[in-house]
């Protein structure tokens, strides 16, 4: 089974997501940022690395808080879930982006209203309880 990792990135009641490029199944969507863990990668690594590429922007995985399975393109994946922070906010310095169009901060009121991706909704209901506990 592949796993891949989502980034929960939350800040003064706000949490970080961003608007994937258009093109493939899940284009012009919204996401927590994440992707593909590699072959002989842990999933701390990989969070780092995909948040430099991604955003070009430091990340600092903290804990694991939801995992779900879940299938695309005939293929089983394995979705963690982690709080991190980020080095800087992408406000006063905007990130560089390669795999998103945009990105911003929302309350959690407002996830369910934006078209977010497939296996994110997976684990939202996780996500929310855990943030919601932190408060």
């Amino acid at each position: 089974m592949k796993k891949s990792i989502a980034c929960i990135v939350y800040k003064n009641e706000k949490i970080f997501i961003a608007h994937r490029n258009p093109g493939g199944d899940m284009g012009n969507r919204w996401e927590f940022p994440g992707g593909k863990v590699d072959r002989d990668e842990s999933d701390y690594m990989a969070i780092e690395r995909e948040m430099s590429e991604e955003f070009g922007v430091k990340a600092f995985p903290r804990e694991k808080i939801a995992s779900e399975e879940f299938s695309h393109d005939g293929k089983n994946f394995l979705l963690n879930a982690y709080l991190v922070d980020f080095e800087e906010d992408g406000v006063d310095r905007p990130f560089s982006l390669s795999e998103h169009s945009e990105y911003k901060w929302i309350p959690l009121s407002e996830i369910p209203v934006e078209n977010f991706v497939d296996s994110d909704l997976k684990i939202l209901p996780k996500v929310l309880s855990y943030l919601e506990q932190k408060k």
